[in-house]
């Protein structure tokens, strides 16, 4: 006779351990009622809201945005001052030395990229624009090194033309442990909560999400606890 493997006894939970699991609420349906309560709790939170990336104009707005990709707004803002002195319009950074230009962006990373970027883009906006920045979706994508993301920084932020949703890591992050969106494509994201906000609050929309992400839910570990929204949201551990 064969012998009777046993089964391994389960472990059993403690009180304590139990407690110490995150407690995910029921899943939170993604209605504009529930995104206008989110929005009006966000907008009275963090009433000060606004683009993190100093500019004066929209060419020094598309400039910081694509040396923002992987880097800091705040490393960006340490970086631009002397780079907007020394090229202050596109004609200007569109005949920058591409070393000088790598060797003073150095610090924001993948340098090479962004100089090839900087480069494409002044020259494209001096051949195609004039040396003015384009107000349409179609044409910021079409300059090099722009893409959605940046494109609806500049028309949101530069033209206050609220094309569509800017979809950063933070957005990205709430956008789904508030029940919005399962997605996690940027792109996907976007369009998931375009039906679930009025067109005028895009723009204000991702600014109070990144400000919200930056303070209290925060990737590794969220202050659920001092969060406006902690009754609302599934993914509250309070």
């Amino acid at each position: 006779m064969p012998q009777r493997t046993r089964a391994t006894p389960k472990k059993k939970t403690t009180p304590q351990a139990r407690a110490a699991r995150p407690r995910l609420r029921s899943k939170a349906t993604a209605t504009p009622a529930r995104a206008e309560e989110y929005y009006r709790r966000l907008s009275l939170a963090y009433p000060d809201a606004h683009c993190a990336l100093n500019h004066r104009n929209a060419y020094q707005l598309l400039v910081a945005t694509i040396l923002s990709a992987q880097c800091t707004d705040v490393r960006v803002n340490m970086v631009t001052p002397a780079l907007f002195a020394k090229y202050p319009n596109a004609a200007a950074l569109a005949d920058a030395d591409r070393e000088t230009l790598e060797e003073m962006i150095k610090s924001t990373g993948f340098f090479r990229s962004k100089a090839k970027s900087l480069l494409g883009m002044s020259r494209a906006l001096v051949e195609r624009h004039g040396g003015n920045v384009p107000r349409t979706m179609d044409a910021l994508t079409a300059l090099p090194g722009v893409g959605r993301k940046t494109a609806n920084v500049v028309l949101g932020n530069a033209f206050a033309v609220n094309d569509g949703i800017v979809v950063d890591t933070h957005v990205a992050r709430l956008s789904k442990r508030l029940g919005l969106t399962k997605e996690t494509d940027p792109v996907k994201i976007e369009r998931a909560l375009v039906p679930l906000f009025p067109r005028d609050q895009w723009t204000m929309l991702s600014h109070l999400l990144i400000e919200h992400g930056r303070r209290i839910c925060e990737a590794r570990r969220p202050k659920c606890e001092q969060c406006v929204l902690n009754d609302l949201c599934p993914s509250s551990l309070v």
